[in-house]
């Protein structure tokens, strides 16, 4: 049997007794190791570059350098992720922390229910949002289309639809290939043509969109 690799974190909140929580709660999953820790933005910047991590869990307010200004640094090393932590349950904290790179945005409040389940999907390159970021990106697309911002008018073939709409549910490029009969290598390209036409940049965004256009529920 195939060992899972252990997803190795950088933590950083300028508390030390939320991140002595915090890592207890990731440490005693069998994949998932706190491996370095910072008490604010710039330090955590300096422990990205400096340790071997997979994932940053930054907390949003910070002294020095706000986790926010830490993720759009940290956001920019080649396949590492970043998870906001916080205690702000505030859209535009949310959406600046989607505009910096974030993987996911958890409150601190449900941290032992999502915390872990935010780490796994973003090292599988999807999105983690509580309820009410949902309900934010809803709300901020009706808003935008009241101000005439329509949607993309991009035409996409019914197969990319159907790659678009599997990838927003959370499928790998493998499950895809399988579900639609197609493969990886036709998977990818349908995907890159999605974030070309759509001129999206990830994952998230696609998901976003898929929300938006109702291919999926929130």
């Amino acid at each position: 049997m195939t060992q899972t690799p252990t997803i190795r974190i950088l933590l950083a909140d300028d508390h030390a007794l939320v991140r002595r929580g915090v890592r207890l709660i990731l440490d005693r999953e069998p994949d998932l190791e706190v491996v370095a820790e910072a008490g604010d933005g710039a330090e955590a910047i300096d422990m990205a570059r400096t340790h071997d991590v997979d994932l940053a869990v930054l907390d949003v307010a910070m002294p020095r350098m706000t986790g926010l200004q830490a993720a759009r640094e940290v956001a920019l090393r080649p396949g590492l992720r970043v998870l906001m932590l916080t205690m702000h349950d505030n859209e535009q904290y949310f959406f600046q922390a989607l505009k910096a790179g974030a993987s996911g945005y958890v409150l601190k409040s449900v941290a032992d229910r999502d915390l872990v389940a935010a780490c796994r999907a973003a090292m599988r390159d999807e999105p983690f949002l509580y309820p009410g970021a949902v309900t934010a990106l809803i709300r901020n697309y009706l808003d935008r289309v009241r101000q005439g911002e329509e949607p993309p008018d991009q035409v996409l073939t019914a197969r990319e639809e159907e790659v678009l709409k599997l990838v927003a549910e959370g499928h790998s490029s493998k499950e895809i290939a399988e579900m639609l009969f197609i493969s990886i290598k036709t998977v990818h390209r349908h995907r890159a043509n999605l974030l070309h036409k759509l001129g999206l940049r990830d994952r998230l965004e696609l998901t976003r969109y898929a929300i938006r256009v109702g291919l999926i529920e929130p």
